[in-house]
């Protein structure tokens, strides 16, 4: 659930708050501005020829998430989570252009592996482009290796993003990171 007044944790990301982004919940208000923000970061695609950009979710996609986690106040990152059967799934993981290459993007991914962790979901899953440096080999940096749904649900998910995507949007993976449970809260 999106942050509000019950719960304003923030998953800071390494040794000090000074060092690093901090990383916490959306507060309900900052909702309406998050698809433009992913409209944003989605534009980057175009620029190596992956047009047209997929429509950002809406604001009430937004609103039913397990979590959406933001850096920046305003937000110019955003990581939105789903629980899919039992599995915390990263449905989006955006930085506005404007702010990439500061480290925002591993900040939230690290964050988000946190908060699932937390919450005990046994690993972290998506679905991205395999060949984009900013998508598969960023997360396969991060830890995460391609396997094959093993949900009804991620094999819906699967179906939806990543199988029948046409191929002129570059080769889609599933993949997966392994979550420590033992993470501090």
């Amino acid at each position: 659930m999106v942050g509000g007044r019950a719960d304003r944790r923030s998953y800071a990301v390494g040794v000090s708050e000074g060092d690093r982004p901090v990383v916490r919940l959306a507060r309900r208000e900052e909702l309406a501005e998050l698809p433009a923000l992913e409209q944003a970061a989605d534009g980057l695609f175009a620029t190596i020829g992956i047009t047209p950009v997929f429509d950002p979710a809406t604001v009430a996609e937004y609103r039913h998430s397990a979590a959406v986690l933001v850096v920046g106040d305003p937000p110019v990152g955003i990581a939105r989570l789903e629980d899919l059967d039992g599995s915390a799934y990263l449905e989006q993981l955006s930085v506005h252009p404007g702010h990439a290459r500061r480290g925002l993007g591993r900040a939230l991914l690290e964050a988000a592996g946190r908060w699932a962790a937390e919450r005990g979901y046994p690993a972290l899953t998506l679905i991205t482009y395999r060949d984009v440096a900013w998508n598969g080999p960023f997360y396969e940096s991060a830890g995460f290796a391609v396997v094959e749904p093993d949900t009804p649900a991620l094999a819906e998910q699967w179906r939806r993003d990543g199988a029948d995507r046409p191929a002129r949007y570059g080769a889609r993976v599933m993949m997966r990171r392994p979550l420590d449970p033992s993470v501090p809260a």
